[in-house]
């Protein structure tokens, strides 16, 4: 396994910039996700890794190499593709040793190799049959093998579940977290489904533009988004975002805002990360939740939608001003166009300023928070 670097990498097609000095390291064993809408360049990236695609400028290293202008096979490296691309009229046997015979490779070390690959990833059995007499998660593993058979210091998987059906996409996430596990290998994976990017890596990548929104650990990208962009396109649904305006600080120093609506809310961030009066307010819908309508230190509004998820019941909820906000219920569900209150998790409120650029209280402060969402009897603007 190696490490990744990439040095100011950038690309253009034509006068189109597609990507524009991006920089990240991959450490050895790292299981890391590009995770981002469709046309970010997440794909390009990766491609840019392999050497199926030019550098503009910058440098690729591996292990410290710099393979920026060697051919893909050169770089020590393994990609699996969103198709399976599979030689139909070879074995699953076939299929698996083809690349090592081709490089003239010993055939004990072919046979050491291919078992296993087979035995990881529970091929045994279908190694004599042909890939139209396989599954779609048969054929998948197949084409996963074909690369850990290579051995390569690095793994570059192209969105390879997206082709599956929701339950084998599943159980095959599983099987390919099991087999970093068991590799203890370099893996980077492409995405733009965010349950494989939260069960998946160890850290992720959400890119957006051509660029990078943020680098970070599943619960920190979820947790404490860095970007409005980043609270937004993770989470299902995405975090809540509401404008406000800044008041003054409290006496402990922690921002406090008023709503559209005219509520007045404390939060838990220091006020000294902030610049500008207009904010906009963010929270996860599980850390807002129904209240008694009217109650003190909640917010207003009227339920639009109730949408029962067998785990979780989400309810749409109009606010004073207009604005629509997702909680989630305990117990009873409420019906469309009743009135009700909203209490929120202090530590989990998030600021975000006229840059897009998240503040958030420190986790020491949001851990075991579940207090209200309190309104300030009196406030100027700050």
């Amino acid at each position: 396994m190696s490490s990744l670097q990439l040095d100011q990498i950038g690309k253009r097609y034509g006068a189109v910039e597609v990507i524009a000095d991006l920089s990240l390291d991959v450490r050895q064993g790292e299981f890391i996700v590009f995770l981002g809408p469709s046309g970010c360049g997440k794909t390009s990236l990766l491609r840019m890794v392999a050497g199926l695609e030019s550098v503009t400028r910058g440098r690729v290293l591996i292990g410290g190499e710099d393979v920026t202008h060697l051919a893909p096979g050169q770089r020590k490296l393994a990609m699996v593709f969103q198709h399976y691309a599979l030689y139909p009229h070879m074995t699953v046997r076939d299929n698996l040793d083809f690349g090592l015979r081709n490089v003239g490779l010993a055939e004990a070390e072919i046979t050491r190799r291919v078992a296993e690959a087979a035995r990881m990833l529970e091929l045994d059995a279908l190694l004599q049959r042909k890939p139209d007499q396989l599954s779609g998660g048969q054929r998948q593993r197949v084409a996963i093998g074909r690369a850990v058979v290579k051995e390569p210091a690095l793994f570059l998987f192209d969105e390879p579940l997206s082709n599956l059906d929701a339950a084998l996409r599943g159980r095959t996430r599983v099987e390919l977290a099991r087999l970093h596990q068991r590799l203890g290998a370099t893996m980077v994976f492409v995405t733009h489904d965010q349950l494989e990017a939260m069960t998946l890596a160890t850290r992720i990548v959400v890119m957006n533009k051509g660029a990078i929104e943020q680098v970070g650990t599943p619960a920190e990208i979820y947790r404490r988004p860095a970007t409005r962009f980043v609270a937004s396109f993770i989470g299902t649904p995405g975090m809540n975002l509401l404008n406000v305006q800044r008041l003054e600080d409290d006496a402990q120093g922690l921002c406090q805002v008023v709503a559209a609506g005219g509520q007045r809310l404390a939060t838990r961030v220091p006020g000294h990360q902030l610049t500008g009066q207009d904010l906009c307010l963010g929270v996860r819908p599980e850390n807002l939740v129904l209240a008694e309508p009217g109650a003190r230190g909640t917010l207003s509004g009227r339920v639009e939608l109730v949408e029962f998820l067998g785990e979780r019941t989400l309810v749409h909820v109009a606010l004073a001003d207009g604005s629509l906000v997702i909680a989630t219920a305990a117990g009873a569900q409420p019906q469309r166009g009743e009135a009700v209150g909203l209490a929120a998790q202090l530590g989990e409120l998030q600021l975000f300023d006229a840059r897009g650029r998240g503040h958030a209280a420190p986790l020491a402060s949001a851990e075991g928070d579940a207090a209200a969402v309190i309104a300030l009897p009196r406030a100027r603007l700050a």
